[in-house]
Order: structure tokens, then C-alpha cells, then sequence
């Protein structure tokens, strides 16, 4: 029986202090995709994208134009009598994986410059998430959610002005009354 009473009062007391513990934890918000388009790195990446779409993206559709023309005039153009017939199947072949190409091109440039996109971005995100967990660390937040993953959350800090602080990044004018709604109303949809 007394073991009974002393098991029950351990519980208690475990609850007690996970309950007091749960209480004193901190949590707060952020947009990480806010933050990372208040970065003045942003300019620069912009023209770097621009850039390498005209340099390399929109070259190598030229180049892939010009290697069409150049290999269906060799089918079309030319005596291919006088073509080997296992070169003629090459070159038929070869022909054809360009035309795919040449085809999904939107597709392919497409997928290439979010491969280049998220590489030229990824130092930012890295900065912001070292600034988020270095607020979160130095003002004792325990939790730090994403603002635009959930549907509903408890109460929480809007952590934007501190990280864009941390970061030396000045926030538009407009974002005063976005830091100062509280956490359920960010979380709603904006009408």
C-alpha cells in the first residue's frame, strides 16, 4: 500500500514539474521566406540567374537549334544513298533525341535554373536559419515554428524584427502591423 502511495506521489510530483516546465517555455514564429526576401543579397542573385540564362540557358538552346538544322540536312539535303545505312540510323537517332529536347525545352531550362536557383540561395537560408536559431538560443524561445506550416498554433512571438535586426536587414514600413498581430490572426488567411 505505501508503495502504492508513494509511486502516486512521484507521478505528481513528475507531472507537477513537467507542467511548470511546459508553462515556462517560450515559443515564437517566423516567415522564413519573408526574411530571405528582405535579403539585399537578393539583387544580386536576381542578375546572376539573368545572367546565366542568357549566357549559358539560352546558348545551348542556339547551340541545340543549330545541331538539328546541321543533322536534318544531312538526311534531307544530301544524297543519303551514299550514307552508310548504320550512320543513316545515327544520325536519324540523333536527330530525334534533339527534337526532344528541343521539345521540352521549357521543361528542361526550367528545371536547371531551380537547380541553380536554390544552389545561389542556398548561403542566404543558411544565414537566416544561423540568425533564427541564434535569437531563438539568446532569448530563450524553445520552440521556433515556420509561420507558413501551420494551420493553427498556440500563442506565440513574431521573431521577424529580431532575426531582420540580427541580420542587419532593415524590414518595409508595412511589416509593423504584421509584427504586431498576434500569432493566431498571422496564421489566418489574409483577405
Amino acid at each position: 500500500m505505501n508503495k502504492i502511495k508513494l509511486f502516486l506521489l512521484a507521478a505528481i510530483v513528475v507531472l507537477g514539474v513537467s507542467s511548470a516546465n511546459a508553462q515556462g517555455q517560450k515559443s515564437g514564429y517566423i516567415s522564413v521566406e519573408q526574411m530571405v526576401s528582405l535579403m539585399p543579397e537578393l539583387g544580386k542573385i536576381d542578375t546572376a540567374l539573368q545572367k546565366f540564362q542568357a549566357d549559358s540557358l539560352n546558348t545551348e538552346f542556339a547551340s541545340l537549334i543549330q545541331e538539328y538544322n546541321y543533322k536534318d540536312s544531312l538526311l534531307t539535303k544530301t544524297d543519303t544513298t551514299k550514307i552508310p545505312v548504320a550512320v543513316k540510323r545515327q544520325h536519324r537517332q540523333d536527330l530525334e533525341s534533339i527534337a526532344y529536347q528541343v521539345q521540352n525545352w521549357q521543361q528542361i531550362s526550367q528545371n536547371v535554373m531551380q537547380s541553380k536557383q536554390q544552389e545561389l540561395l542556398a548561403p542566404v537560408y543558411q544565414r537566416v536559419m544561423d540568425a533564427v536559431r541564434g535569437v531563438a538560443k539568446d532569448n530563450g524561445y524553445t520552440f521556433v515554428y515556420n509561420r507558413e506550416a501551420l494551420l493553427v498554433a498556440p500563442p506565440a512571438d513574431d521573431l521577424l524584427p529580431l532575426v531582420a535586426k540580427r541580420l542587419n536587414v532593415k524590414l518595409p514600413t508595412g511589416n509593423a502591423a504584421n509584427a504586431q498581430r498576434p500569432a493566431g490572426a498571422a496564421n489566418r488567411p489574409r483577405q
